[in-house]
């Protein structure tokens, strides 16, 4: 299938709505007579410069000969007394109806213009099957993170001695970073309860800091099977 596409005009209907918007016409009230000369004249200058005219440019031309004619010729009156639909009705009818079709591509064609520099962000479901994990987890809060951090503290607290030496460590956030995305490169998902397992105090507030930085960054996100349950660590799928 192909379109024939005339000098200014892409179809009859489109010539039509020239005449009607040149000549500041009432779309539901055509003088019939007047446009159908202006159409044939159209084609005549058509074919005196040797250019195809295409065969659907011939049919409205005939379409519209048949109503003038129709015009011509006394009303005839129906059988209750009222005179039949006029004969322009159907015409009026289609160029409406292309006027509608018009007016939709051309709001299609700006949406194209304003989305074809948009992105979707896509469907979550991909990033949860690359996550390769089986358990379904709930969306953790901070509040959450927060009582589970806390848990850790305890149990660690309840392992600390009464009488102990302090010693000063050298524990900065970045190594955690680097150890928390090294654990992910090994074990695609970690606990924070297995990150911290056997750490102090002191390493397990850096790594808890570590953890919120990298989930700032889009780097992890975190899941928990059960609300103030242990926190599910994964890497955010590329």
């Amino acid at each position: 299938m192909y379109k024939i596409v005339l000098p200014n005009f892409q179809g009859p209907f489109e010539l039509l709505l020239y005449f009607i918007k040149r000549d500041e016409l009432n779309i539901y009230d055509i003088p019939i007579a007047k446009i159908a000369d202006e159409f044939l004249n159209y084609i005549k200058l058509m074919k005196k410069f040797d250019l195809e005219v295409a065969g659907e440019f011939i049919v409205m031309a005939a379409n519209l000969m048949y109503i003038k004619t129709q015009m011509l010729l006394p009303r005839p009156v129906s059988e209750d007394g009222s005179e039949v639909e006029d004969p322009r009705e159907q015409l009026v009818q289609n160029i409406l109806e292309y006027l509608q079709f018009k007016d939709a591509a051309k709001k299609l064609n700006e949406n194209l213009k304003v989305k074809q520099y948009m992105f979707g962000r896509g469907n979550f479901t991909a990033e949860y099957q690359q996550a390769n994990f089986d358990n379904v987890y709930k969306n953790a809060t901070l509040f959450d993170i927060l009582k589970s951090f806390a848990k850790v503290l305890q149990r660690q607290l309840a392992k600390d001695e009464h009488v102990h030496v302090v010693e000063i460590e050298a524990v900065n956030i970045e190594d955690k970073r680097n150890l928390i995305k090294d654990s992910l490169k090994q074990y695609k998902r970690i606990s924070f309860r297995e990150l911290t397992k056997d750490a102090n105090k002191l390493n397990i507030v850096v790594t808890f800091l570590a953890l919120l930085d990298l989930i700032k960054n889009g780097i992890v996100f975190i899941k928990q099977d059960e609300i103030f349950d242990d926190i599910i660590i994964l890497k955010v799928p590329i």
